[in-house]
């Protein structure tokens, strides 16, 4: 999932242009292209319009810090609030022994 919304955000992250702020105008491709890479991974659909909304509140209108382009700073935008939607601490899997999916 991680590999195709990496690719998929690297190709679409040079069409967004303009100094300053992030525009609705300017993210419009990107987002849609973060929804279908989360709705081919089989993300719920609730989820990832619950997602994309959070990601276009926080990046319209957001200032553009000087030392990144508009989509570097998008791509901390999407992170964020990957790392708020999936918790911050690092979880392991503790598979019981007797019922491990490999085996």
């Amino acid at each position: 999932m991680f590999d195709n919304l990496t690719d998929r955000l690297s190709r679409t992250l040079r069409n967004i242009s303009g100094r300053g702020r992030l525009t609705e105008d300017n993210i419009k491709d990107t987002l849609r292209e973060v929804r279908m890479a989360l709705l081919e991974a089989d993300v719920a659909l609730p989820v990832v319009r619950d997602f994309i909304s959070r990601v276009k509140e926080s990046a319209v209108g957001h200032e553009v810090n000087k030392s990144l382009t508009p989509g570097q700073e998008f791509v901390k935008i999407v992170r964020n609030e990957l790392v708020a939607a999936m918790g911050e601490e690092n979880q392991t899997l503790d598979w019981p022994r007797s019922r491990r999916p490999w085996c």
